[in-house]
């Protein structure tokens, strides 16, 4: 694909890229605009020293990209992974924006990774990493500027450290620097099952839609860590059968349905869910073509491809991970008549909910956790609906659709607030 800068030029970045050009055609964007946001407005590459335990230094590469800021500061994870890049972090900032400006929330997108392995270092390693990460981004990151949470490889944990780091350089505790923080430095409630509830509220919806009712049902969940752990769970808790779930170990399987609380207690106790008793073993291959009526891919990217996409026999496909599904799976499934439920709408439960917690930290008033949930649904849901609704009016796919309805609300923050200087 032309036009893609070298220091970008990933599978990833090219699948966000190909989505936006796609989405851009059908709405005959302005080539201005078109050409403004096809490029992250900030990109930082940082290399951090950092003194392991065995007193050896390692020096790790760090990203921090903001795509875009028009409707507000910048927002999005930061990720602990050995394969993160810079292409792979862009991509994931403008997907951000989309999310953002699709659910209504006053953020830009922005997104963050070092490459490492967190799962081979110890706690003392991964904090000294944390804090330098942190001072190394300080000065574009802040509460009205840019505000990292939690993503693969990091948790509430890793923000209470690039809070207190932060903290440590203004004089004060910033409370509103990051969001996923524990709840007892300013926290907000329901932030761990998050991006997990919000992908079922928006199975709920679809279900509605589609006449389909949750007992009955069945689900399959590939990558059962935060996300997909969750909204296993919800999706059991409401009547769902989940039939099968799956980490970077391997899977199980259970036609008859898999206890998920237990399963759940398994995980916690050995770190995988292999060996869970009463279960066949499946691969996370595998697992992407079982019958079921709800296939959540909650992993990593690219795990559904013109490869297996034939294979797939879900009725709705609700992406709990970022861009699980290549452009090419997308028209096969499609033809298949599989609902797909995008990731900039099915994973918005995070950022949401990270919304929620930089309100309460601002306002220093903390909300309960059955009106955070509440909100939180209201929002998705009515995201949901005007996506839906656009689908079935244009005929454009699901995703096209979102991803027209967010790429237009910030194309017309450009129009209004114009071009500087």
């Amino acid at each position: 694909m032309t036009g893609i800068s070298p220091e970008f030029d990933t599978t990833t970045y090219r699948m966000a890229m190909a989505q936006f050009d796609q989405a851009a055609a059908r709405m005959d964007l302005d080539p201005n605009v078109r050409a403004r946001l096809k490029k992250p407005s900030r990109s930082l590459i940082v290399h951090m020293p950092i003194r392991m335990d065995d007193g050896t230094v390692r020096v790790f590469e760090g990203y921090r990209v903001q795509h875009d800021n028009s409707l507000g500061p910048t927002k999005g994870g930061i990720r602990y992974h050995p394969e993160v890049n810079l292409g792979e972090v862009a991509a994931l900032a403008m997907w951000m924006t989309w999310k953002c400006a699709l659910v209504g929330l006053p953020y830009g997108g922005a997104k963050g990774g070092v490459r490492c392995d967190p799962k081979a270092m110890s706690r003392q390693e991964l904090q000294r990493m944390t804090r330098r990460y942190t001072a190394e981004i300080y000065p574009i990151i802040g509460p009205d500027q840019d505000i990292p949470a939690p993503d693969v490889g990091t948790n509430a944990q890793t923000m209470a450290w690039m809070m207190d780091t932060y903290s440590m350089q203004r004089g004060y505790a910033v409370h509103g620097v990051v969001t996923g923080k524990p709840v007892g430095i300013g926290g907000s409630l329901g932030r761990d099952e998050a991006t997990g509830r919000g992908v079922f509220v928006c199975v709920m919806e679809a279900m509605k839609r589609l006449g389909i009712e949750p007992k009955g049902s069945t689900a399959a969940v590939q990558g059962f860590g935060n996300v997909g752990g969750h909204a296993a769970r919800i999706l059991h808790e409401n009547g769902v059968n989940v039939v099968a779930v799956s980490d970077s170990h391997g899977g199980i399987r259970n036609a008859r349905g898999l206890p998920v609380p237990e399963v759940l207690a398994h995980k916690e106790k050995t770190g995988r869910v292999e060996g869970f008793p009463n279960a066949e073993p499946v691969s996370n291959e595998e697992l992407l073509t079982l019958p079921c009526t709800v296939l959540v891919p909650a992993a990593l990217s690219e795990a559904v491809t013109e490869k297996n996409a034939h294979g797939v026999k879900c009725r709705i496909l609700a992406e709990g991970a970022n861009g699980p599904t290549t452009l090419e799976a997308d028209k096969i499934l499609e033809d298949k008549g599989v609902l797909i439920l995008p990731d900039i709408l099915a994973n918005s439960g995070g950022v949401t909910v990270s919304y929620f917690e930089w309100v309460q930290s601002h306002q220093m008033y903390f909300w309960k956790l059955p009106e955070i949930r509440e909100r939180m649904a209201d929002i998705l849901s009515s995201a949901f609906e005007r996506v839906y609704e656009t689908h079935l009016r244009t005929k454009m796919d699901m995703r096209m659709a979102a991803l027209t309805t967010g790429i237009q609300a910030i194309a017309d923050a450009h129009r209004l607030r114009g071009l500087y200087p």
